[in-house]
Parts: C-alpha cells; sequence; structure tokens
C-alpha cells in the first residue's frame, strides 16, 4: 500500500517536470510577449595564411636592394645519411665524365672502369658514379667545372648507393670552349636565379647561355636606376677571357665593375647577426626579394644541410642583385610569408621507387619543385619557390 502511494507521487512529479520542459521548449514569441530572438555568437574571424610547412619567418636582413628573411624551424630532421655533391667530388667519392668520350662502367671493386668511345661527347649530358655509401644529394644550379665545358645540375634528384653509371642531364654555362681533360672537379659554386630557372624550370640551353651572359632575366621597372653589373659590363668581362662565356670566370672577374666578394661579406655579416639569438631554432632556408618583389626561396630538411649550402647560396643571391636595378624598397614580412603557401596547380611528377620523389607545381608565374627522400626515411630534402622572370 504505501508502495502504491510512493509511486503515485513521484509519477505525478515526474509528469509535472515534463509538462514544464515541454512548455520551456516550445517557448516563443506566441507564447511570451516580452521574447526576443538571440543574437548568434559572431564568427572567429577566417584565419591568416600560414606558409606551407613548420616554419617561422624573422624581419628580413636588408641590404642595398636586397632582403634576406630567414626561415627558421624548430624541429630537426637527421640529414646525415646524404653525400652533398660538393663533398663526393672533393673525396674522390663522386666521378663524373663526359658522356659518349668514353663508357663508364663499375668494376668489381666498385671502382669506374673508363671504355673509350668513338661517338664523341655530349654538351647535354655527363656520366656520374656514386662510389661512396651514402645517397648523393644534387641539386639543379650547382656547377661542376672542367671537362670539355663546366655545366650545371639540371634537376634536383638523388643517386643511391651501388646505382649504375648515371647520365645526367645537365646544362652548359661554358659557352665558347670545347677542350679539355675528362676530370671534373668540385666547384664552389651555384648559379645565380636567373640561370638556374632556366636550367630547372625552362631546361633551355639557349636560354640558359643568354642568362649566363645578360646577368638577369627580370625585366626592369620603368625608370628604374641602373643594375651595379651591367650587360656591358659582362660583355667587357667575356672579352677579357679571350670570349670564353665562362660562368665563374665572368663573375670573378674584376671587369665586372663591383666587388661580388665585399657585397657577399656585408649580407652575411648581417645575416650571422640577426639570427645568432635564436633558441631551440635553426635557419632552415631563406626567401629572398629583390627590391620590393618576393622572387624566390631555397628551405632544407635540416639546418646542417642549409649551412652546408648557405654560402653558395647567397653568392648567388648576390649576383642577381647586383645585376637588377638598384630598387631599395623593401618587401614586407607578410609578402614573404604568402610566397611560401603551398601552390595550387598544374603538378608534374617523377620518381625512382624507393629512392626520391620530384616534383613541380607551376602556378601562373610561380613555380614550385620539391625534392622528397624516400629511403631511409620518407622527407622533404629541399622546396624550392620562384617568382618566374618570363
Amino acid at each position: 500500500m504505501e508502495r502504491s502511494i510512493f509511486a503515485a507521487i513521484f509519477g505525478g512529479f515526474l509528469g509535472i517536470l515534463t509538462l514544464g520542459g515541454l512548455a520551456f521548449v516550445h517557448a516563443g514569441p506566441d507564447s511570451d510577449p516580452n521574447w526576443q530572438p538571440t543574437t548568434p555568437p559572431a564568427s572567429p574571424p577566417a584565419p591568416q595564411p600560414k606558409p606551407e610547412g613548420d616554419w617561422r619567418i624573422l624581419d628580413p636582413v636588408t641590404y642595398e636592394n636586397i632582403s634576406v628573411f630567414p626561415v627558421v624551424a624548430s624541429y630537426a630532421q637527421d640529414t646525415s645519411a646524404f653525400l652533398t655533391l660538393q663533398e663526393g667530388l672533393a673525396k674522390g667519392e663522386v666521378v663524373v665524365r663526359e658522356r659518349g668520350s668514353e663508357e663508364m662502367v663499375r668494376g668489381r671493386d666498385g671502382r669506374p672502369v673508363y671504355i673509350p668511345q668513338p661517338t664523341g661527347a655530349s654538351v647535354n649530358q655527363l656520366v656520374l658514379v656514386n662510389r661512396s655509401k651514402r645517397p648523393l644529394l644534387l641539386l639543379a644550379g650547382e656547377l661542376v667545372s672542367g671537362g670539355k665545358q663546366d655545366r650545371v645540375i639540371g634537376k634536383d634528384r638523388i643517386v643511391p648507393v651501388g646505382a649504375p653509371p648515371l647520365p645526367l642531364d645537365v646544362f652548359c654555362v661554358e659557352h665558347g670552349r670545347w677542350t679539355g681533360s675528362s676530370q671534373f672537379a668540385a666547384a664552389l659554386t651555384i648559379v645565380h636565379p636567373s640561370v638556374r630557372e632556366k636550367a630547372a624550370v625552362d631546361q633551355k640551353q639557349t636560354e640558359v647561355w643568354d642568362a649566363v651572359s645578360s646577368g638577369t632575366t627580370a625585366k626592369a621597372p620603368a625608370a628604374a636606376p641602373p643594375a651595379r653589373i651591367t650587360r656591358n659590363d659582362l660583355q667587357t668581362a667575356i672579352a677579357g677571357n679571350a670570349h670564353t662565356e665562362a660562368y665563374e670566370k665572368i663573375y670573378q672577374s674584376s671587369a665586372v665593375g663591383v666587388s661580388i666578394d665585399d657585397f657577399v661579406a656585408e649580407i652575411e655579416r648581417r645575416f650571422a647577426s640577426a639570427t645568432s639569438g635564436l633558441k631551440g631554432e635553426r635557419v632552415v632556408g631563406v626567401v629572398v626579394a629583390y627590391g620590393g618583389e618576393v622572387a624566390w626561396s631555397d628551405i632544407f630538411a635540416s639546418g646542417e644541410l642549409f649551412d652546408h649550402y648557405w654560402h653558395k647560396l647567397l653568392r648567388s643571391y648576390s649576383v642577381e642583385a647586383l645585376a637588377r636595378p638598384t630598387v631599395r624598397t623593401v618587401a614586407s614580412r607578410e609578402g614573404a610569408s604568402d610566397f611560401l603557401r603551398r601552390l595550387n596547380g598544374r603538378e608534374t611528377m617523377e620518381t625512382e621507387p624507393g629512392v626520391y620523389r620530384w616534383s613541380e607545381i607551376t602556378e601562373g608565374h610561380l613555380a614550385e619543385i620539391e625534392l622528397e627522400a624516400l629511403s631511409p626515411k620518407p622527407m622533404k630534402l629541399h622546396r624550392l619557390l620562384l617568382h618566374r622572370t618570363s
């Protein structure tokens, strides 16, 4: 009996709660004359575009008409497994020969064996053997000197350990010479962006030669102040080299009228000062602007890899700056950050299974090239972004 009375009281209490809940749910303008619609909370502002990758961009290091934005990262990829071309040639662990003048095969001990060929050397191909115990990293624009002509590497790639002799696509940067020994040596040079663009993106020998002899392929703004190195200066330097358009001789000549080494040293000093106080971060790349135009970027998987290429890259950026008008406008950090966004355009991809993947995306006048190692573990070793000059 007590249980029945308690159940009835409890059931009635639940019914009252239910009716009250329904009245609350259906309350609105018809049931409450004082009812006012609730204004929904404002949407959060749309996130600002961020550069692709886990990077931070510092304020620019500026000098005359060039601005160099350090790109820093807190992560640390281990790139010690890779051999660079400069290291390999200097130690004799990488051998380069003219393709066609002799055939190069790998002997039983791993050393190259040379077999003379009657067909003759080819301008746009060399043969390379990686004798080391590390995969070899090649960057577009790296110069190998010697042979019948100096050449630059045409495309980023990785040459695995134990690979057979590799036919290597290259571009000549020494118009006018076709004699010399079969030996090639390490050159402490990466060609400047106008030449590198023609080799890496356009891949046309005549345009590479034109970029070597003209300095820059960028169009000068109307009424722009003159460049420190003019086309006439370069022609004078070429004439002084017995009309041989050898890249290194042209841009090391006093005939160009300006010291490239002094220009490089001043930027290097300012860059070191600007990045000396980093804590828990390393410089892994740079974004480069000429005047107010953001034009170029090289970013690497590690600070160690960046350090290896930094001086050569800085010299190449400096040559381009000296060949462009001396416009002293400084690009913004926001512009540099936006430049690093992922492009959305036509993509071309090449891969060597288990070794590397190379990709190129073009969007308007922008081009993005990435080299990803697939072994010993996947990592993006190098990312190049450029604003094309043509």
